[in-house]
């Protein structure tokens, strides 16, 4: 069973690479491949989002008591991310491609920015403070498996 740091960091890492290649698409010119990649970054995204927003984010804040602390930079982030790519929609359905690219390029930037404060601040404190809560993100959290 992967721990939630294994489970959300990987969520990042697939997100990463079909941005990666929804980018290598519009640097190709290739605007009906992109546009089905950018389909897929959206969802899996806001996918992952919801998993963080629905599931985690409220268990670790029960049990912890922070309500004020790291999860509420994270919901903040994730809005101006969603903006984002909102912005990046409308350059890929544009088929504008410099738009497209440069607005890739700032989303990619500041997710990874985010990324690492999750990974390295937020995750680590919910592996120790959710171990007897793993049922309940299991219920919350699609593909998240609590172990036996």
């Amino acid at each position: 069973m992967p721990t939630i740091s294994e489970f959300f960091s990987a969520q990042h890492r697939s997100c990463d690479a079909l941005l990666g290649k929804m980018e290598a698409a519009v640097d190709r010119d290739d605007w009906q491949q992109a546009e089905i990649l950018f389909d897929q970054v959206r969802a899996e995204t806001l996918q992952h989002f919801e998993n963080e927003e629905q599931g985690l984010f409220p268990l670790f804040e029960q049990a912890t008591g922070m309500h004020q602390g790291p999860t509420q930079v994270m919901r903040s982030e994730h809005a101006e991310l969603r903006e984002l790519l909102q912005s990046l929609g409308a350059a890929m359905q544009a088929h504008d491609q410099n738009a497209a690219l440069g607005t890739a390029e700032t989303f990619f930037l500041f997710l990874q920015q985010h990324n690492v404060k999750e990974e390295q601040v937020l995750y680590p404190m919910a592996d120790q403070a959710l171990q007897d809560s793993l049922s309940a993100l299991s219920e919350k959290v699609p593909g998240f498996a609590a172990g036996s």
